[in-house]
């Protein structure tokens, strides 16, 4: 039996074009610290369009980096940087909003046309926790076979649902069908 290889996940490389990588012949340079390198280089330098290997000399000068930072532009963007610090804070920026993105929750809550109060009772107080947790319910009537008939049914039980649930969470729509199933979704209110 033949063995499988094992799958090497490579993260995705952030790459910029630095220094001698960049092959244009002209290039904007703009940044904070250009009055710094001015000194270091002994002429005063101010953000603006520069010959290429004007710039990539003046950051070998100060031990630095000349970094890509808009390839599109015309001319390109680019910055006389670190090239590892600024890796390093581009990852910690996209980290930071990647947390602050809001994650949808969505719990599914099952009915049948014919559940009973316990039942219902149990499951209305496993809804009305996913609400104050923060996520989204998605309640619906599962009809299996002749049980179709009772629509009317499946409709006065979520209804009854969106009703004792309206203190912690509101309906987005009434309910619909949508092939064998009678679905509604509840959203969580905001909390103040």
């Amino acid at each position: 039996m033949a063995r499988r290889k094992p799958t090497v996940r490579r993260k995705p490389s952030i790459s910029f074009r630095t220094n001698s990588k960049i092959n244009v012949p002209e290039i904007r340079l703009v940044g904070d610290n250009l009055d710094e390198i001015g000194s270091t280089v002994g002429r005063k330098i101010e953000a603006g369009v520069f010959r290429t290997d004007l710039a990539v000399a003046w950051a070998e000068e100060v031990g630095l980096d000349l970094v890509e930072i808009s390839p599109k532009a015309v001319p390109p963007v680019c910055k006389i940087i670190d090239y590892k610090k600024f890796l390093y804070d581009k990852k910690k920026r996209d980290k930071e909003i990647k947390s602050r993105t809001i994650k949808t929750v969505i719990k599914e809550i099952r009915f049948g046309p014919n559940t009973d109060e316990h039942d219902f009772e149990f499951k209305l107080k496993h809804a009305r926790r996913f609400l104050e947790e923060g996520a989204k319910v998605k309640a619906y009537v599962h009809f299996r076979g002749r049980s179709i008939v009772f629509k009317d049914r499946g409709e006065l039980l979520l209804l009854r649902l969106l009703k004792e649930l309206e203190e912690f969470g509101a309906a987005e729509e009434l309910p619909r069908m949508e092939g064998r199933r009678m679905i509604v979704m509840i959203a969580p209110r905001k909390k103040k």
